[in-house]
């Protein structure tokens, strides 16, 4: 038996956006190209049906791309590294207890609880419509082919933890809080912090463009204001990815490392 991590690139997305371009170029053929409508009405369909072909396709390339340097088993194994690398900063004490915030299928749940064998992980996710293919049993199956036992899955919400304040250890999350719909990614940030004991590392790993978080800057010195031993933002370029996939990617720093004292 062995472990599914699936893709952050989900197939579905990818199909989709293929099958869209394929739609909008058979229109683009079919009302711009040929006799069926002329004139002016013909030239506006010309137009419009050339746009949406066009941006179907960048978008279908860029799924394709990324579903390719996402697979976990893949020749790239971008994932692979990804979790791997986040799952290095996390070292628990016997007894101790993490918190993997979207765990999705598992995987960085599942890589820090192999590296903690005496400590325990809690995995959440919402495992929303959109990643259908990610849930609780797919986490619990590839615990189980990993033969790790110190781990737990439950539904929760980024956006309110049902956990007490300085419940963890350690906090980690991989490519979560840009997906989730809201105009203050650092307030979820803040409330991830909530649950992180003092002495605890919060690991982070995740799309900084300013679109998504504002100034992420200004948020590391508001972090080291309010008293955080060590915040650190890493940027991942080189190490978990190429420059050419960071552009890709809107990557502006790609790690955060929150140390609490």
């Amino acid at each position: 038996m062995k472990p599914d991590y699936k893709n952050w690139m989900p197939k579905g997305m990818v199909l989709s956006a293929v099958i869209a371009a394929a739609v909008f170029l058979l229109l683009f053929i079919v009302f711009g190209l040929t006799g069926i409508v002329s004139g002016t009405l013909k030239t506006v369909l010309f137009i419009v049906f050339l746009i949406l072909t066009v941006v179907c396709l960048c978008v279908s390339a860029w799924m394709i791309l990324m579903y390719r340097a996402f697979d976990y088993n893949g020749k790239r194994k971008m994932s692979r590294q990804i979790i791997e690398g986040v799952a290095g900063y996390v070292k628990l004490p016997d007894g101790g207890k993490g918190l993997d915030v979207g765990c999705g299928s598992g995987a960085l749940t599942i890589a820090c609880a192999k590296r903690n064998p005496n400590a325990s992980f809690i995995g959440v996710d919402r495992w929303g419509k959109e990643y259908a293919s990610f849930n609780k049993p797919l986490c619990e199956r590839n615990a189980k082919a990993e033969g790790v036992k110190n781990v737990t899955f439950e539904r929760g919400d980024a956006c309110r933890l049902d956990f007490p304040d300085e419940t963890f250890d350690a906090v980690t999350s991989n490519y979560v809080y840009h997906n989730i719909p809201t105009d203050d990614r650092q307030a979820i940030l803040l409330e991830t912090l909530r649950v992180l004991k003092k002495g605890g590392v919060f690991a982070l790993h995740d799309i900084f463009s300013k679109s998504k978080y504002g100034d992420i800057q200004a948020f590391v010195k508001k972090l080291k204001d309010m008293g955080y031993e060590k915040v650190e933002l890493i940027d991942s370029t080189g190490r978990f990815m190429t420059k050419w996939e960071s552009v890709w990617m809107e990557l502006s720093g790609s790690a955060l490392l929150v140390g609490r004292k």
